[in-house]
C-alpha cells in the first residue's frame, strides 16, 4: 500500500492523471478495502485496464502512461492517385492538348516552363509589353500525366484590328481548334480585372467546346484563408468553376492541379481507340536508325538578320501560319522550334530572332532573345543562313560583318551550313540585277569562308513559297555529309594513293604516315597517326581535306584533321633494356655464350 500511494503521488506531482486513473480504481493485494479514488480522478475518464504488478517501478508506468512520440522533421505528405493510363505508352500525337490563355504579363510563360521542365520561353517582367508573340508547343510532364501543352501570346481583344496584338489574338483563336483543354492564368495578387472578364468571355465565345479551368496565378505570397479565399470567390464570376492556386514560380499548387487535370485526362483517353497506346515498339525507330546516324531526326537553325524573312521561310517549309510575321522589323523574339516530316525524315525546325544588329543596343526581351537564339545556334545540326537579295543588289557586299560572323562561328562549331538567298520575287522585274546577285554570292561566300569549299546556296521567295523543296533538298545532302563515315581499310588504300601524287619540299624529310581513322562523324572528324616526331605542315592537312572532298563528295561541311604520334618500336625496346638490365646475367655453355634472362627459366 505504501509503495502504491508514493507512485500515486509522484504521478499527480507529474501532471499524469491518466496514471493515476489506472492505479486508484484497482484492488491492491495489500489492502481488503479499496479506496475512494480522488476528486482529480473522478474528473477523468477510466483508461482501459493493462495487466502489470503493483510493485512495478514508476518508468514502467509512465511508458504505459504517455502518448506515442511524433516523428521529427516534416510530415510526409499522402501521394497522390496514380492514373490508370500509362501515358508514356501513348502516341505523342494522341496525347491531350492544353493551351495556356489569359491578359498579358499573368504568368503564362513561366507556368509553360514549369510543366515542360526546361527554361525554353521567355520570362520577362514587362506590363506594358508583350514578351511572347508567337505560339510555343512542348510535351508536359507533371506527376505521371504527359500532355501538349501550348503557350499562347496575352490576349487583348480591344486591340487596334491590323496591329501586332490583333494579329497574336487571331492566331490564339487558330491554334484553339487543336486543344482539347485550356488552364485560364489570372494574377491573384493584382484581383480580377475588367481584361480578364473580357478574355472569358472571348473564351467562351470562341471555345465553347473546350473545358477551361482557371488557375490563380502568384499564389505563394498570400495565406491560405484570407485573401486567398476571397480571390477564390471572386474568381468563380468568370464562370468556369473551382479555380486552382498555383505559383509558376515556386511550383506551389501543382498537386492540387494534377488531381484536377488527372480524372479530365482520363476521361479522355478512355474515348480514343486503344485508349490511344502506341501498338508499334518505340525502340524500332531507334534500333533501325542506330546504323545509319543520318536518319536520325535533324535540326535545322534558322538565323539572319532582322527582317530578311526568316518566319516566312518557317511558314513556307511548313506550310502554314505557325508564326507571326509582318513588315515590323524585330517581330519574332521566342525562338520558336516546330517539328514537321519531309521525305519520311523528322525535321525540327527552329525560328530564331534576328539578333546581329540588335545586341548591345537593346535591353530586355530583346537582350534575352540575343541569348536564346545564341543557344539554338549551338544545339543545331544544320544552319540556314538567310541573306535579303533586295539588299545584296543594292550594296556593294553580298553579305555583311554580321552575317559574315556567324557563318564562320557555324562552321567553327562544327555544323553544316547552307545560304539561303530570299526575296528573289523583288528582282524578276530587273534580269540584270537578278543575275549579278546569282553570280555574285556564291562567290563571296566561297571568298569569306575559305576553309569549307561547295556551301550550298539556294535562291528563293518564301513569300511566293518557291524554292521550298530545293532547300530541304540542300539541306538533308548537307546532314547527310556531315554524318558520313569511311571505313578505315578504305581510308588508308586512299592514302596511299593521295600520298604518292602529294608534291613534297624534301623527300628526307616526308613525314611518315602509318595509318589515317575516322573517330566519329557529325561533322567527320579524322585522326592520322605519325611516326616519330614529325607531323604534317598546315599545308599538307589542307592538302588532305581538300583530296577528302574532291575523293568522297563530302564538300559544304567542315572537316577535322587531327595527329597523333606513335613512338618508334627502337626506342620502346631499348628503354625496355634499360629498365630490365638488372636482371640480367651471362650464362657460359660449351658451344657460345649466350644471353638468358632468369625469369623465363
Amino acid at each position: 500500500m505504501g509503495a502504491a500511494a508514493v507512485l500515486l503521488c509522484a504521478a499527480l506531482r507529474r501532471s499524469r492523471p491518466a496514471a493515476a486513473a489506472l492505479l486508484l480504481p484497482r484492488t491492491l493485494p495489500s489492502a481488503p478495502v479499496p479506496l475512494p479514488p480522488p476528486p482529480l480522478a473522478r474528473a477523468l475518464p477510466l483508461l482501459p485496464r493493462l495487466p502489470f504488478s503493483a510493485g512495478c517501478s514508476y518508468s514502467t508506468v509512465a511508458e504505459i502512461s504517455e502518448p506515442p512520440a511524433k516523428p521529427k522533421g516534416k510530415p510526409k505528405r499522402s501521394p497522390m492517385k496514380q492514373s490508370r493510363i500509362d501515358f508514356t505508352k501513348v502516341d505523342a500525337a494522341l496525347l491531350p492538348t492544353i493551351i495556356l490563355v489569359g491578359r498579358p504579363n499573368v504568368g503564362k510563360s513561366a507556368l509553360f516552363n514549369r510543366l515542360i521542365r526546361r527554361r525554353e520561353a521567355l520570362v520577362y517582367n514587362t506590363p506594358g509589353d508583350h514578351v511572347t508573340r508567337d505560339i510555343r508547343e512542348g510535351v508536359a510532364k507533371l506527376g505521371d500525366l504527359r500532355f501538349r501543352v501550348l503557350d499562347s501570346a496575352g490576349l487583348e481583344t480591344a486591340a487596334t484590328s491590323g496591329s501586332i496584338l490583333a494579329r497574336t489574338v487571331d492566331m490564339t483563336g487558330n491554334v484553339l481548334v487543336r486543344s482539347q483543354f485550356a488552364i485560364f492564368l489570372i494574377d491573384v495578387r493584382d484581383g480580377l480585372q475588367p481584361l480578364d472578364l473580357e478574355v472569358g468571355q472571348w473564351l467562351r465565345k470562341h471555345a465553347s467546346g473546350i473545358h477551361t479551368i482557371v488557375a490563380m496565378n502568384k499564389s505563394e505570397s498570400l495565406d491560405e484563408h484570407g485573401v486567398l479565399t476571397s480571390a477564390a470567390g471572386e474568381a468563380h464570376r468568370l464562370g468556369f468553376g473551382d479555380p486552382v492556386a498555383i505559383s509558376a514560380e515556386t511550383g506551389l499548387g501543382m498537386a492540387e492541379l494534377y488531381e484536377t487535370l488527372r480524372p479530365l485526362f482520363e476521361e479522355y483517353m478512355f474515348q480514343l481507340p486503344n485508349n490511344g497506346l502506341n501498338q508499334d515498339d518505340p525502340t524500332s525507330e531507334a534500333e533501325a536508325s542506330e546504323g545509319d546516324e543520318s536518319k536520325l531526326p535533324l535540326q535545322l537553325a534558322i538565323v539572319g538578320r532582322p527582317n530578311v524573312g526568316k518566319s516566312t521561310l518557317l511558314n513556307a517549309l511548313l506550310q502554314e501560319q505557325r508564326v507571326l510575321v509582318g513588315p515590323e522589323s524585330g517581330l519574332t523574339r521566342d525562338s520558336i522550334r516546330a517539328k514537321f516530316q519531309f521525305d519520311n525524315r523528322t525535321v525540327y525546325l527552329v525560328d530564331t530572332a534576328g539578333w546581329m544588329e540588335r545586341a548591345g543596343k537593346e535591353k530586355g526581351p530583346s537582350s534575352l532573345s540575343v541569348v536564346q537564339s545564341r543557344k539554338n545556334l549551338m544545339r543545331a545540326h544544320i544552319v540556314a543562313l538567310v541573306l535579303d537579295a533586295e539588299k545584296i543588289a543594292k550594296s556593294k557586299n553580298s553579305v555583311d560583318h554580321q552575317e559574315v560572323m556567324i557563318a564562320r562561328q557555324a562552321i567553327e562549331e562544327g555544323r553544316g551550313l547552307v545560304v539561303v538567298v530570299n526575296k528573289m520575287d523583288l528582282l524578276r522585274e530587273n534580269q540584270r540585277l537578278l543575275e549579278k546577285v546569282m553570280d555574285a554570292v556564291p562567290k563571296e561566300i566561297q571568298t569569306v569562308i575559305p576553309q569549307v569549299t561547295g556551301i550550298p546556296v539556294v535562291f528563293v521567295s518564301a513569300m511566293e513559297g518557291r524554292g521550298r523543296v530545293a532547300v530541304m533538298h540542300h539541306v538533308i545532302e548537307t546532314y547527310e555529309k556531315w554524318c558520313f563515315r569511311l571505313s578505315t581499310s578504305r581510308l588508308n588504300r586512299w592514302l596511299r594513293k593521295v600520298m604518292s601524287r602529294h608534291s613534297w619540299k624534301d623527300s628526307a624529310t616526308q613525314p611518315k604516315v602509318k595509318y589515317f581513322t575516322q573517330v566519329k562523324a557529325r561533322p567527320p572528324t579524322f585522326v592520322t597517326f605519325m611516326s616519330g616526331k614529325t607531323e604534317l605542315s598546315d599545308t599538307d592537312i589542307r592538302f588532305l581535306t581538300r583530296s577528302l572532298k574532291e575523293d568522297f563528295d563530302i564538300g559544304g561541311i567542315p572537316i577535322r584533321i587531327l595527329q597523333r604520334s606513335i613512338p618508334r618500336k627502337v626506342s620502346s625496346f631499348k628503354s625496355n633494356i634499360k629498365k630490365r638490365g638488372s636482371s640480367i646475367k651471362r650464362m657460359k655453355t660449351d658451344k657460345r655464350t649466350e644471353v638468358s634472362d632468369p625469369t623465363q627459366s
